[in-house]
C-alpha cells in the first residue's frame, strides 16, 4: 500500500497523508459489496429509505466539520464548501424518498397482464473529480443506493478527504458495511480496475473529456454501463436589451466560482456589439471588486488553484508566447504561498484560438462580440462541448428561441444558475454522456424488466 501527503492549497502545506489503496484491495471491496447487494436490494423499500434519511442527518449534523476540511483539503471558500456539504444533506433527502417511488408500469396487452419492474444493476462504480468533490460524490452514490446498488466510490487523488468521511458517517448512520465503500487511490490504479472488474457493472465518472474517451471504450469490452460527465466551455450569451448592469455584475463569478475549475464556467462571454464597450465598462468594474484570498474566510469569493501543475497549465493559456491573447483587465491574487492565480479577461483574436475553444479550469474568460441573434447562436455552438450556458435578454420569445437552439444541456435566463438536485443535469457532444440528479436519475441505476403474466389458463 502506498502513501499520498494531501496538500493545502492556500498554503501549500501537507494536510494529511492518507493510504492508497492498490487492486487487491479494490477487488477486496467489490467482492464485499456483491456479498451484501442480495439483503440491500431486497431490504424493504421504506427502511432503505429511511436509512438514506439518516445518512442525511448525520451529514446535516457534520456540516461544518465536511466544509472546513473541504477548505483545507480543496482551497473552497467557507461559504461554498458549506453549500456543497448541504448539497449533499439535501440530495440524500431528495433520494431518500426515491425507493417508495421506483415504480414500473402496467401495459394493456391482450391475454394476460403486462408489468414492468425497475431492478438495481448490481456494484456502481463513482469516479470523482477534485473540483467539487462533495456534490458529485453525493449525485452518484444517493440514487445508485436509492435503486438498491451497492457503491464502490474513488475520490480524486488531490482531494479525498471528504469523501473518506462521507464513507465514515454512512456507517454512523447505520448504512450497513459495505454497501458503500470509499477507496482512496490513483486512477490509473482503482479508477482502472472499476472499468476491467466483471462484477462493476456501471461506471459513473466525471472529468475530463479525454478520460471519459477511454473508459468508455474500456467499458464497451463488458458492455458495461457508463455516465460521463466531461467538459465544458460555455457561452455566456448578452443581448442589447438585456439589463447591462445586472448582467456585468453577475458575469464575474459565472466564470470565477471555484477559480474557474468548474465545468458549468462561463469561460466565453459573447456581447451584442451595440453594447459591447458599456457591457465591458461595467464588467472592469465588477472583475476588480472580487475578493480573492483566504478561503477560511467569509468575505473571499475566489481561493487558489488545486495545484502548481493547475497553475501552470491556466498560465499557459494567457502568458505563453504561442497564446497571443490579449489581456484586457485583470483582477488580484495574494501573493506568496498558495496556488493562486488572478482573474483574467482576454480578447482572442479569432474563434479558432485555444483560450476560445479549449477547456482551461481557471479564472480566465474570453470576450467576443456578435451581431445578431442567428450570430450569437453561431458562436455558442462553435465548440465541441455542450454542458451549460446562459443567456441575457429581456425579450421572452428570443429567450425561448436561443435556449431551443444552443446546443447544450443546461441553460439559464438572465442567471447563471446550473445545477439544482431536483433537476436534470448533463451534457451534449464532447460534454458527456447522460444525466444526474432529478426525478429520473434512478433510470441511470436500474434495468427495466418486463414481465407478462397469462390470464388464459
Amino acid at each position: 500500500m502506498t502513501v499520498h501527503d494531501v496538500i493545502n492549497p492556500a498554503t501549500e502545506e501537507s494536510v494529511r497523508t492518507i493510504d492508497l489503496v492498490g487492486v487487491e484491495e479494490t477487488d477486496e471491496a467489490v467482492a464485499r459489496a456483491v456479498e451484501v447487494g442480495p439483503t440491500w436490494r431486497s431490504m424493504a423499500p421504506a427502511e432503505r429509505g429511511r436509512l438514506l434519511r439518516r445518512f442525511s442527518e448525520v451529514v446535516d449534523e457534520h456540516l461544518e466539520e465536511l466544509a472546513l476540511l473541504e477548505v483545507e483539503n480543496a482551497g473552497h471558500t467557507i461559504g461554498n464548501a458549506r453549500w456543497e456539504a448541504g448539497n449533499v444533506r439535501d440530495v440524500l433527502a431528495y433520494y431518500s424518498a426515491a425507493p417508495e417511488r421506483l415504480f414500473g408500469q402496467q401495459i394493456p396487452v391482450a391475454g394476460g397482464i403486462d408489468l414492468t419492474f425497475k431492478e438495481p444493476l448490481g456494484v456502481v462504480s463513482i469516479i470523482v473529480p477534485w473540483n467539487f468533490p462533495m456534490p458529485i460524490a453525493g449525485w452518484g452514490f444517493a440514487p445508485a443506493l436509492a435503486a438498491g446498488n451497492t457503491v464502490v466510490l474513488k475520490p480524486a487523488e488531490l482531494t479525498p478527504l471528504t469523501a473518506i468521511r462521507l464513507g465514515e458517517l454512512a456507517l454512523e448512520a447505520g448504512v450497513p458495511e459495505g454497501v458503500f465503500t470509499v477507496l482512496p487511490g490513483k486512477g490509473s490504479v482503482v479508477g482502472e480496475r472499476f472499468v476491467t472488474h466483471p462484477d462493476v457493472r456501471k461506471v459513473c465518472f466525471t472529468g475530463s473529456t479525454a478520460v471519459g474517451q477511454g473508459i468508455m471504450r474500456k467499458a464497451a469490452d463488458q458492455l458495461k454501463r457508463v455516465t460521463l460527465e466531461l467538459g465544458g466551455k460555455s457561452a455566456n450569451i448578452i443581448f442589447d436589451d438585456a439589463d447591462l448592469d445586472t448582467a456585468a455584475a453577475a458575469a464575474p463569478m459565472s466564470f470565477l466560482d471555484n477559480a474557474g475549475q468548474d465545468c458549468c464556467a462561463r469561460t466565453r462571454i459573447l456581447v451584442q456589439r451595440s453594447v459591447f464597450d458599456d457591457f465591458m465598462e461595467r464588467f472592469e468594474a465588477g472583475i476588480k471588486d472580487v475578493r480573492v484570498g483566504a478561503p477560511g474566510d467569509d468575505t473571499t469569493q475566489m481561493g487558489p488553484l488545486i495545484s502548481a501543475g493547475q497553475r501552470d497549465r491556466v498560465r499557459a493559456f494567457v502568458e505563453d508566447s504561442e497564446a497571443d491573447v490579449d489581456v484586457a483587465f485583470r483582477g488580484s491574487a495574494p501573493e506568496g504561498a498558495g496556488y493562486w492565480y488572478p482573474p483574467t479577461v482576454v480578447l482572442p483574436g479569432s474563434t479558432t484560438d485555444p483560450v476560445w475553444q479549449e477547456e482551461i479550469f481557471g479564472p480566465v474568460v474570453a470576450v467576443l462580440p456578435f451581431d445578431d441573434e442567428a450570430d450569437a447562436v453561431r458562436l455558442a455552438n462553435d465548440t465541441a462541448y455542450g454542458l451549460s450556458g446562459s443567456i441575457w435578454t429581456r425579450d421572452v420569445g428570443r429567450a425561448i428561441r436561443v435556449s431551443r437552439a444552443v446546443e447544450a444541456g443546461n441553460l439559464s435566463v438572465n442567471s447563471h444558475s446550473s445545477v439544482r438536485y431536483s433537476t436534470p443535469f448533463g451534457g451534449y457532444k464532447a460534454s458527456g454522456i447522460g444525466r444526474e440528479l432529478g426525478p429520473d436519475a434512478l433510470d441511470a441505476f436500474t434495468e427495466v424488466k418486463n414481465v407478462f403474466i397469462s390470464t388464459d389458463n
